[in-house]
């Protein structure tokens, strides 16, 4: 079975809803693992974790049969805390990093390429691994590299809230990368205005930038709007169903991206991989949390399975 490489870091959340209440759970790359591990896709977990945060981890992904965890390293320290705040006034949710793991050291990954179909990169706190060596994985990949921008347009510190910032540097970061995900916040920061949300010609500027770089497929996540999905000379907007029930939508641009290089590794097009992504995303925001996350993303798979 195709083997998929996660790259990124575990978190451990605290998220203040709109109406106040505080939940706080695990997350981070481990929602593109939890989907993953649902969907039947194996995947290989490279990540710093906090040592602090090792017994919840732990009992999260023991029943992950399909995550290998040889590249989950636990250093000392509290790990990745995060606070979310969401608000009905703002348009994007605001993040605090409370405190942070050392980047990752490339070598496990680099070691492990040989035996990988897929590669995802997810920027979940800005300081997962330096851009030198990022560039030394690119440069020794010979499979598909998924590039998901998130918190690299995040100003780098710790213990006050992180505004949006420019990412001038970001085609060194996104280079070689065969499929990239923003969304139109993140696409605004990389266009050089972190301030606001990039319209419909920035978004279309970004694509022919990012085409320029080397991707063959480009995704802007839209909430509820859904995606719009590019290739070069095709854009396409493929829309989101209205969501049963809003519980959390913590994750969902996870498992947009699991579910979508799930149909991806199956021969699927790019439109097709996007309309499946989608689809899993809107249900995700009717459950929290990990488990929940999981269970869905198995729920779907076997359901496929009954259809084929």
């Amino acid at each position: 079975m195709p083997r998929c490489g996660l790259i990124g870091t575990i978190t451990a959340d605290t998220i203040v809803h709109e109406d106040g209440r505080p939940v706080r759970s695990i997350g981070g790359i481990l929602y593109q693992a939890a989907a993953l591990s649902g969907l039947g896709v194996p995947s290989v977990l490279f990540s710093n974790c906090g040592e602090a945060l090792h017994p919840d981890v732990e009992a999260l992904i023991a029943d992950w049969a399909l995550l290998d965890r040889t590249g989950l390293k636990y250093v000392p320290g509290p790990g990745n805390r995060v606070l979310l705040r969401y608000s009905e006034r703002a348009r994007e949710r605001e993040e605090i990093l409370e405190s942070v793991v050392p980047p990752l050291d490339p070598e496990p990954v680099l070691r492990a390429l040989p035996k990988l179909d897929f590669l995802i990169m997810v920027f979940n706190s800005g300081f997962d691994i330096g851009l030198s060596d990022w560039r030394k994985i690119v440069s020794q990949a010979a499979c598909p590299i998924w590039f998901d921008v998130h918190s690299l347009a995040l100003e780098q510190k710790v213990g006050a809230h992180r505004e949006y910032r420019s990412v001038p540097d970001w085609r060194s970061w996104v280079e070689g990368a065969a499929y990239l995900q923003a969304n139109r916040q993140e696409v605004g920061c990389l266009m050089g205005h972190p301030e606001r949300w990039a319209d419909d010609s920035e978004i279309r500027a970004f694509f022919a930038l990012a085409f320029e770089a080397g991707a063959r497929a480009v995704f802007v996540t839209m909430g509820k709007d859904g995606v719009l999905a590019a290739i070069p000379g095709e854009i396409r907007h493929v829309p989101a169903e209205t969501a049963s029930r809003v519980v959390d939508a913590t994750g969902c641009g996870d498992v947009f991206a699991a579910a979508s290089v799930r149909e991806l590794l199956r021969g699927a097009s790019v439109f097709q991989a996007a309309l499946s992504g989608v689809g899993l995303a809107t249900k995700a925001v009717s459950v929290s949390g990990l488990p929940a996350t999981y269970d869905l993303a198995y729920r779907e798979s076997r359901l496929n399975a009954r259809m084929i």
